[in-house]
């Protein structure tokens, strides 16, 4: 059963639940995905379940009882267009491997993740996620990104705002989408555990790698100066704490014909010759409004 609550009730009773916790804390504390708690439950987008409101109610030692409007079905979305109905019948067009397909699985091992939420024996939520800062990645997120989105696979994607962690969240809801990805190669839940890493067709096709090494940039990537006295010596840095693709993405450099540096700390690597970052501006480039900006930055000095 699902409860539907007056309208402010659900964001009362979680926040009063929440008390001085964080969100990750009070997640493990309901076994539920932290997005998904702090940005659909606690905005209202979704109904709690019976289970979960009991364990809010248990939490905050209040009953919330004379708030509630109505229990409803678990397959009431599917009439509705609530849960189930996001994340299981939204139909996806199924694009062949190219080049664009291949930036978005970069931007995706970057600082993305694929995640379908268990509520109780189900699968309710099926979800595809791209996180970015708030206000640098607007312009790839909500103009880039979205739209390889709705070309590759004619599909809307929502836009999340983080206000406690200026987090920028790109967010597409469906079933075909996460399933698509997962048949792919790619895993859903935690990257870091799973390891994952690039696709092997991807390394098929140096264009598709070209193309994959891009999203990983322009996601889990910055480019910096190297000297305060020569502005125009650059360097492109990757950071990422996921060894299996750390280590890949390097490998991918070294088979474009790159001579990237040895890996740092266990959690990054760069490019520093200068002919090499002619060489990722020529041939590799930038989607990433932020990184372009900060490049031409450079280049004016």
């Amino acid at each position: 059963m699902r409860i539907r609550l007056e309208k402010g009730k659900q964001k009362e009773l979680i926040l009063l639940a929440k008390n001085d916790n964080t969100w990750k804390e009070l997640s493990k504390k309901v076994n539920l995905n932290e997005n998904y708690l702090a940005n659909d439950l606690k905005s209202e987008r979704r109904l709690i379940s019976e289970n979960i409101y009991n364990k809010f109610c248990e939490l905050c030692q209040l009953n919330f009882d004379q708030f509630i409007i109505k229990r409803l079905n678990d397959n009431w979305g599917k009439s509705k267009g609530g849960l189930n109905s996001r994340g299981s019948t939204i139909k996806i067009k199924i694009p062949k491997p190219n080049e664009s397909l291949a930036e978005i699985v970069g931007a995706i091992l970057g600082d993305g993740h694929i995640m379908y939420h268990k509520k109780e024996k189900k699968i309710g939520v099926y979800q595809v996620n791209i996180t970015g800062d708030i206000n640098k990645d607007k312009n790839y997120h909500t103009i880039y990104l979205r739209k390889l989105f709705k070309d590759l696979f004619n599909i809307k994607t929502r836009e999340i705002i983080s206000s406690r962690n200026d987090g920028r969240h790109l967010v597409v809801y469906s079933k075909e989408l996460v399933n698509f990805f997962i048949n792919m190669g790619l895993k859903a839940g935690d990257k870091i555990k799973n390891q994952t890493t690039i696709p092997k067709w991807i390394w098929q096709n140096n264009k598709y790698l070209r193309a994959c090494i891009r999203g990983l940039i322009d996601t889990d990537g910055c480019i910096h100066k190297m000297s305060k006295k020569d502005p125009q010596l650059l360097r492109i840095n990757f950071t990422n704490y996921n060894q299996t693709l750390l280590e890949d993405t390097r490998i991918a450099f070294i088979k474009l014909g790159f001579f990237p540096s040895k890996i740092i700390c266990y959690k990054q690597f760069f490019i520093s010759r200068k002919d090499n970052i002619s060489k990722y501006l020529k041939e590799i480039g930038f989607s990433n409004k932020k990184h372009q900006d900060r490049l031409n930055q450079f280049i004016a000095l």
